[in-house]
């Protein structure tokens, strides 16, 4: 089974059978599944609470500060617990999603291709553009990121993580749709090919594979064949130790979740202690080109300095690239735009000041720059100039002719601006 779901649905009749399922998808859980109901299901896939982490640590590194997560929704709940715990990993590294947009699942939808770009569309009062696709089945994922193009969410300064869910997949594409990823990173499990027990599986799985499908240009092993066949040896491992044993499946499942050996896969534990490298590529052309690598057991989890010393931002470890980000920008993206219905912030200028040095405002002046001036408007216009270079500030400046005890108490206080005339009515002291 290669979903989560096809997984759930097999792991009920299993209960009910006392039957170990194993699984190969990446569970829509951080828990074991023995904790969920689901005794008998055993999960070989992806760890993706480690996956999460990786997707913090490369945010954290090109100090984008907000995200907007995209999941194709399941029947169990378990994007609900993935973006608990995506939110809080954010957090931790000053970061945050602005909005996550949950997809139907494409079962459900007879025009996918229309739901979705309906579903997007919400996106376009949104500033972040750092995409992460959580959850997604591959065929929603082909249609997400063709509907993304032609709507120009992966144009310059916007910037695209997609989690192993697809990026497992990319071996057996069909690479006349990866060309519509161009640009974006994935997440990709790792698992040595220098090993002679590979190179003897891969030998032997291409010449069965070309014998069987003649005209397929790719017959390498992915990560669902390794997997697929540890599978085989785990339930090998514990049938072989089944013998004089009364309760066959108790013990069966009891063998199966203590294996503990090095598979094609990696290794194989099911204690939830192990942790697993990750590979970043990059999607570029018709296939992807490896990056960098990731584990959690790494302080510095990507290998090349990044930031401007000389600007005061942080210097942290970035990926060691080069990267081709969408719409081959050569920079990192900023990973924001403005949005199409910005609210500018309200700016509120005491217009009869006594010192003008300080802030002064010139009715006669046409021009609403040269309007205002002063020591403090320029250090207001300097540091909004900063924070510009990661979100948008869109502001209007407001003269305010009352005291400036009225203007802080109540037009600040209650964020809104009400012109002098209207506050002569009002008793500020409650």
């Amino acid at each position: 089974m290669d979903t989560w779901q096809q997984a759930a649905l097999a792991a009920e009749i299993g209960n009910q059978a006392q039957v170990p399922v194993l699984s190969l998808a990446a569970s829509a859980s951080v828990r074991p599944s023995r904790q969920l109901g689901r005794p008998t299901l055993v999960q070989m896939g992806t760890n993706v609470s480690e996956q999460i982490r990786c997707i913090s640590a490369i945010v954290y590194s090109y100090h984008w500060r907000s995200v907007i997560t995209i999941y194709e929704d399941d029947a169990y709940g378990g994007n609900a617990e993935l973006l608990t715990i995506l939110s809080e990993a954010l957090q931790g590294v000053g970061s945050e999603i602005e909005y996550h947009l949950s997809l139907p699942p494409i079962s459900s939808l007879s025009d996918p291709r229309g739901a979705v770009h309906q579903e997007l569309l919400k996106l376009l009062s949104t500033q972040s553009r750092v995409f992460i696709v959580l959850q997604s089945s591959l065929p929603m994922a082909i249609h997400l990121f063709q509907e993304a193009r032609r709507m120009d969410f992966m144009g310059k300064d916007s910037a695209w993580i997609v989690t192993d869910s697809i990026s497992s997949f990319l071996d057996s594409m069909d690479t006349s749709v990866i060309p519509y990823m161009e640009g974006a990173l994935g997440i990709k499990s790792c698992y040595s090919k220098s090993n002679r027990p590979f190179q003897e599986f891969s030998a032997q799985f291409q010449k069965n594979f070309k014998s069987e499908y003649p005209k397929e240009d790719n017959g390498q092993p992915g990560i669902h064949a390794l997997r697929a066949y540890d599978g085989i040896a785990v339930i090998t491992w514990a049938l072989e130790r089944l013998v004089g044993d009364t309760d066959t499946p108790k013990m069966l499942l009891k063998n199966i979740l203590s294996s503990n050996f090095s598979g094609l896969s990696g290794t194989i534990n099911f204690s939830n202690s192990n942790s697993l490298p990750f590979r970043i590529i990059n999607f570029v052309g018709k296939g992807y080109k490896d990056l960098d690598f990731w584990t959690q057991d790494l302080d510095n989890p990507f290998s090349r300095e990044g930031g401007d010393k000389n600007s005061g931002r942080n210097t942290t470890r970035i990926l060691e690239g080069p990267v081709i980000w969408p719409g081959y920008l050569k920079r990192v993206p900023k990973g924001w735009e403005m949005p199409t219905d910005p609210k500018p912030l309200k700016i509120g200028i005491p217009a009869n000041g006594t010192f003008k040095n300080f802030v002064e405002v010139g009715e006669a002046q046409i021009e609403p720059e040269k309007k205002y001036t002063g020591f403090c408007i320029d250090i207001f216009r300097e540091v909004v100039k900063i924070l510009e270079q990661n979100y948008s500030l869109p502001y209007k400046f407001h003269p305010f002719f009352g005291t400036y005890d009225e203007l802080v108490e109540y037009c600040v206080y209650n964020k809104v601006f009400t012109p002098i005339s209207s506050l002569s009515s009002l008793n500020l002291s409650q």
